[in-house]
């Protein structure tokens, strides 16, 4: 009797479609966070939206703000639990200096892109992104749907 393979579990914990689809990513970092106990919990439960999260670097350092963490009942229960709280970002210095440079002088942002584990730690990764235009959402959507008819005609072709 042959044994069933068990999935692995995915290490995503949540992605921010829409910075995929209202920017251009230009270059991508990878980030630790300062994080509370209880929201490590929530976390492994996958109680986590970045819809509306934003980066902003104060006084040399990186912090994400609107990143909601559900606060889970069992988990926080001694705690006052705040799910939008800002949080602190871990980056190295030169990161932090090229990623504040890009977006004083050249005018880019900094989005969230997605959260994950890496090797037991949480890990988001932050993009250096442009804003996209109307048409230039247009064009990928296009795009993405001639690669789409194309290879539905080279299936069908076989």
């Amino acid at each position: 009797m042959a044994k069933k393979k068990q999935k692995k579990p995915s290490n995503n914990i949540a992605f921010n479609k829409k910075a995929r689809h209202d920017y251009s990513i230009e270059e991508k970092f990878e980030a630790g966070m300062v994080l509370q106990g209880w929201e490590v919990k929530s976390l492994r439960e996958g109680k986590c939206q970045m819809v509306d999260s934003y980066v902003f670097i104060k006084n040399g350092e990186a912090w994400i703000s609107n990143l909601l963490i559900t606060p889970l009942i069992t988990a926080s229960t001694h705690v006052k639990a705040e799910g939008t709280r800002v949080r602190k970002l871990l980056l190295h210095r030169a990161q932090i200096d090229k990623l504040l440079g890009a977006v004083e002088r050249k005018g880019y942002t900094i989005v969230p892109l997605s959260i994950y584990w890496s090797n037991g730690r949480t890990k988001i990764e932050i993009g250096l992104a442009k804003g996209q235009a109307e048409h230039d959402k247009r064009a990928n959507a296009k795009d993405r749907d001639w690669q789409r008819d194309k290879q539905r005609l080279m299936k069908h072709n076989r």
